[in-house]
């Protein structure tokens, strides 16, 4: 199946999946129209592209760093840190908001973040689990924005360096066009990052088990979870040791 009638396609390797039926999205387009960036290639119109659903970006970063000996989100990284590369990437016109869960009194990130445009939120007590941070997160949006059910809530983790703006471009263009209520990239048998939601599963956050991630709403919402097929490892790699850091700072 190709894109609907009078729409763009996208163009391979994207697929895209719903449930546990593969449907493949797309047909080869000539390669002068393609701009390729990273894993994907995708048809690059993000100044023409209108968007009709707001998109707000949810970052995690309040953690401890206790595996790489020192805080990972300031790293050098390219031309700027870690936290400002994933807070470029995540620039795009869809998204309205890139909010950033800092702990209370790490200054540096928090300079960082501001650096990058970013929308700091600094909870007054230390968030104990991803789960209290995307929590903390989700309330200042619907304060400050009062986002529509219709809108969605985009998850990255912060240790997520080699985040790249073709996969940002295919997520989005999914969810504008086929508006699902959960879509998350999947790197072979591995489903990754960023997971975009429709901004009415932001209330059942609250639901999420104690000791259970953010994975339950996946599994309490299976039958409704879509799936963009994508090449490369952009989507599943993060950044915890120094091994990690130094590999990926040689590739």
């Amino acid at each position: 199946m190709v894109g609907r009638r009078g729409e763009t396609p996208l163009v391979p390797p994207y697929n895209f999946r719903r449930s546990n039926t593969a449907m493949a999205l797309a047909t080869a387009r000539p390669a002068s129209n393609l701009r390729a960036i990273g894993c994907v290639a995708f048809e690059y119109r993000d100044r023409c592209m209108s968007f009709t659903r707001r998109l707000f970006a949810v970052i995690p970063a309040a953690g401890h760093s206790r595996r790489m000996g020192q805080p990972k989100l300031l790293l050098p990284w390219r031309n700027s840190t870690v936290i400002e590369s994933v807070l470029a990437v995540l620039d795009h016109p869809a998204i309205a908001a890139r909010a950033v869960v800092v702990r209370a009194g790490d200054v540096p990130l928090e300079e960082a973040v501001r650096r990058a445009g970013g929308l700091l939120v600094t909870p007054a007590v230390e968030p104990p689990d991803m789960c209290a941070s995307v929590r903390c997160a989700l309330e200042l949006i619907q304060r400050d924005f009062a986002p529509h059910d219709d809108d969605g809530w985009m998850l990255i983790p912060a240790d997520h360096p080699v985040l790249d703006r073709g996969l940002i471009d295919g997520l989005i263009a999914l969810w504008e066009r086929d508006r699902p209520s959960i879509l998350v990239p999947r790197v072979g048998d591995r489903r990754g990052h960023p997971t975009l939601f429709r901004w009415s599963l932001a209330r059942e956050v609250d639901r999420i088990p104690v000791g259970c991630g953010l994975n339950w709403l996946l599994a309490e919402h299976a039958a409704d979870v879509s799936e963009l097929l994508v090449t490369g490892t952009a989507a599943i790699t993060d950044l915890d040791t120094p091994e990690d850091y130094a590999r990926l700072r040689s590739e």
